[in-house]
């Protein structure tokens, strides 16, 4: 009987487990070392750097009333909504259409602060993410997507461009977590004011326009469209 074969095929398959091992201990490895959100905010320069630029606002978008009707005895808003730049407020980075039941619309946002443990001049910065719409009928769970939760948003699209992809999932990951959980990063420098929703009885031939107060609070200031 020839045995060659057979050596050649137990070395094969021992060359394969022993790449198979290798390969699982490395990974490990690499798993254990992945970054926590702790360590993201405690750690990173980069990134304190980043919500160091952040910079005062107070407009962060509007919306109009493209037609109102009434079907069946009830009114119908067709709504465009537009977020524009931080850096530009006639530029627009987000437009979106809703057709909601009723006049009375909210316009729910999330407002995220953070205080001087994570900027570098000791002054508080704050983000203001756009959650959903939804009419009065409506529960707000219910309501129309503005930005999708989880997703780095477009307004914010060039803040964090100096962090590994990875890491940048990380920290919108926990940002907009804390939608579901208000407490979840105190401990971090990060506060969070849920459910600020602002709401008008909307009207064709207005401009709805996004203010920010210094407290943080959204509020419209309605215009005539020209």
């Amino acid at each position: 009987m020839n045995m060659k074969p057979v050596k050649i095929r137990i070395t094969a398959l021992l060359l394969l487990i022993v790449a198979l091992v290798a390969a699982g201990y490395f990974g490990r490895g690499y798993l254990l070392k992945e970054i926590t959100i702790h360590q993201l905010l405690a750690e990173n320069k980069q990134l304190k750097e980043a919500l160091t630029n952040l910079t005062d606002e107070d407009q962060i978008g509007y919306a109009k009333v493209i037609k109102q009707e009434t079907n069946d005895g009830n009114i119908w808003t067709t709504l465009r909504f537009v977020e524009t730049a931080r850096n530009d407020k006639t530029k627009k980075i987000l437009e979106k259409d809703y057709v909601i039941e009723g006049d009375i619309i909210h316009f729910d946002a999330l407002i995220v602060k953070f205080d001087n443990k994570l900027v570098m001049d000791g002054r508080e910065r704050a983000m203001y993410l756009w959650r959903r719409i939804y009419g009065e009928t409506m529960a707000p769970q219910a309501g129309f997507l503005i930005e999708s939760a989880g997703a780095e948003p477009a307004r914010y699209a060039d803040l964090l461009t100096v962090l590994p992809i990875k890491q940048r999932e990380l920290f919108w990951s926990n940002i907009w977590d804390l939608a579901n959980n208000v407490d979840k990063l105190k401990q971090e420098g990060i506060t969070a004011i849920y459910g600020s929703a602002v709401y008008s009885k909307l009207r064709p031939g207005l401009i709805y326009v996004f203010k920010i107060s210094p407290t943080g609070q959204l509020y419209p200031e309605v215009i005539p469209e020209m």
